[in-house]
């Protein structure tokens, strides 16, 4: 592998391009990693309106770590971490490569933040259930970048404005999560009933969103202090803070679009993000 005196050489591995988007993806239950539906169909759709990237950063709720690390191996291995599911969703394996290079940059970028360089970890499900929708020919490099569960909302947001580089170098970012999320609350005889949502996470979406829209975050990232609706649909912060690492690489001539806004078994919600 190489070591960070190379970086020189590194950032001539990735072409300048453009300004790359950023991405939150709502992913949901695994099984739309397998099943055919509108938010499924949403992601294709997504990926029409890309640019090719030349690798891809992905910050996954499922990757809850002390410290941050980062994945740097050659080939990523394709992690199953869930239960209860199918077996035919056991089987699914994205045979994406990796980017040491990417991993290196990544790691320099961040400093003084110290980024350990991971080679035991894999992409979750978190990243490959919803990559595979945007890219099915696993023809673009995935490495992933995980969360620090010992820092509060402000500090992944200003971490997450290091990358901005990125975007220039055809790196597509992607935060994997989910912004109402409370499992302990899914309805599951409604999981399929479209948009259905229980009141306070009806009210959740609407204020998320109009904080969105209207480009106005410092209350989400003092979510615990908003109201009760807000608390409930975000019990633990490892789903949202994918999006708090989204909206830190949003700048001021970026424009923010919603898509997938819809509610799921009560207290789920699919919303997605799109900065460019």
């Amino acid at each position: 592998m190489q070591n960070l005196n190379d970086l020189h050489t590194v950032s001539r591995s990735f072409s300048t391009t453009d300004k790359m988007p950023v991405l939150f993806l709502g992913h949901g239950s695994p099984m739309n990693a397998i099943e055919e539906n509108q938010f499924v169909a949403g992601f294709r759709d997504l990926a029409k309106s890309l640019p090719q990237p030349n690798a891809i950063l992905c910050i996954s709720a499922h990757w809850y770590t002390k410290g941050t690390k980062v994945t740097a191996m050659e080939m990523p291995k394709t992690i199953h971490d869930f239960g209860g599911f199918p077996q035919e969703l056991f089987e699914v394996q994205y045979p994406v490569k990796g980017s040491p290079e990417l991993a290196l940059e990544t790691k320099e970028l961040l400093l003084p933040v110290e980024v350990e360089l991971d080679e035991t970890w894999g992409l979750d499900h978190g990243t490959w259930s919803v990559i595979k929708h945007l890219y099915p020919d696993a023809n673009v490099p995935v490495i992933q970048l995980s969360i620090d569960y010992s820092k509060p909302p402000e500090y992944h947001f200003e971490l997450a404005k290091q990358l901005n580089q990125l975007r220039y170098k055809g790196i597509l970012i992607v935060g994997s999560g989910n912004i109402v999320h409370n499992l302990r609350l899914v309805d599951y005889p409604n999981f399929d009933k479209d948009n259905y949502g229980y009141d306070w996470a009806i009210e959740a979406r609407e204020v998320v969103n109009n904080y969105l829209l209207d480009a106005n975050f410092k209350p989400l990232l003092e979510y615990e202090k908003q109201n009760k609706a807000l608390r409930i649909a975000i019990p633990t912060p490892e789903h949202f803070l994918p999006l708090i690492y989204t909206l830190g690489l949003k700048d001021k001539k970026d424009e923010l679009y919603l898509f997938n806004d819809k509610l799921v078994a009560g207290s789920l919600s699919m919303t997605s993000v799109k900065i460019m």
